[in-house]
């Protein structure tokens, strides 16, 4: 059966490639299904998740286009109540560890909601993100209506949403929507870097730093006190610590 991800795993992260690259990578049901797939595997073993899109064949980049037009076009109303791509993005969203959008050329429509369901966005200067939707007679039902105003403010959202904005990676980087930017040969590359740079932290304290950091408002700080109450009785903690003062007393030591 074709696939239209390529699944890379290298020990602390695992690095999926978007590969759709006839259709600039276009998410279609297949798409939707293999990534479920992923999903499950890391819910049972966290890793760092990185997410790319494929290179065109001219060599050019793209993150995903959108979602099949082909494939939307036949959509009805219960494909649109059955959240066929905004139950995928929310359960990447929720993964346990930590979520990497490499962003490289077009990341449109359900594309650029993928990338808002990240947790960390890095990207090229040739970065292009938006939601076109409205000039297909739809709107951004995947969690661009909720997701972009959280990252980018009402304001730049309303712009993009309903006036059809595309931000470049240079216009991005400005706003804060992604963190860094790279020369394409470096995008992966960077992108591994941030993932190791997660992997020296403590696992447990990654994965409950996250699950605080997306709890409503109302669950604070009950939740905050409840996940340092599991980390403090953690063996991690113990250790870490110990070699910290370990590592001062040994640096006063030698002064």
């Amino acid at each position: 059966m074709k696939k239209t991800i390529k699944i890379h795993d290298v020990g602390d992260a695992v690095h999926v490639e978007l590969s759709r690259p006839e259709v600039r990578n276009a998410i279609d049901r297949l798409m939707v299904d293999e990534l479920h797939t992923v999903c499950s595997d890391l819910e049972r073993n966290p890793r760092v998740l990185i997410l790319s899109g494929a290179q065109l064949p001219s060599g050019g980049g793209v993150f995903a286009s959108g979602a099949d037009i082909a494939e939307l076009r036949d959509r009805r109303r219960d494909d649109a109540l059955a959240g066929i791509n905004s139950g995928l993005f929310q359960r990447i969203a929720k993964l346990p560890m930590p979520v990497i959008a490499a962003i490289d050329g077009f990341a449109l429509g359900g594309g650029a909601e993928l990338a808002y369901a990240a947790d960390f966005r890095i990207a090229t200067a040739r970065a292009k993100i938006g939601n076109p939707e409205p000039g297909l007679g739809i709107l951004a039902a995947a969690g661009a209506g909720w997701r972009l105003v959280e990252l980018v403010g009402e304001p730049l959202a309303k712009d993009i949403l309903l006036a059809g904005k595309v931000l470049d990676g240079t216009e991005a980087l400005a706003v804060r929507l992604v963190t860094e930017l790279h020369e394409p040969d470096q995008l992966i590359p960077a992108a591994f870097a941030l993932a190791a740079r997660i992997s020296t932290l403590d696992p447990l304290a990654v994965r409950l730093t996250k699950t605080v950091l997306h709890a409503p408002r109302s669950a604070h700080p009950a939740v905050d006190e409840l996940a340092q109450g599991i980390l403090f009785e953690s063996e991690a903690k113990f250790e870490r610590m110990q070699s910290f003062l370990d590592r001062k007393k040994h640096k006063g030591a030698t002064r």
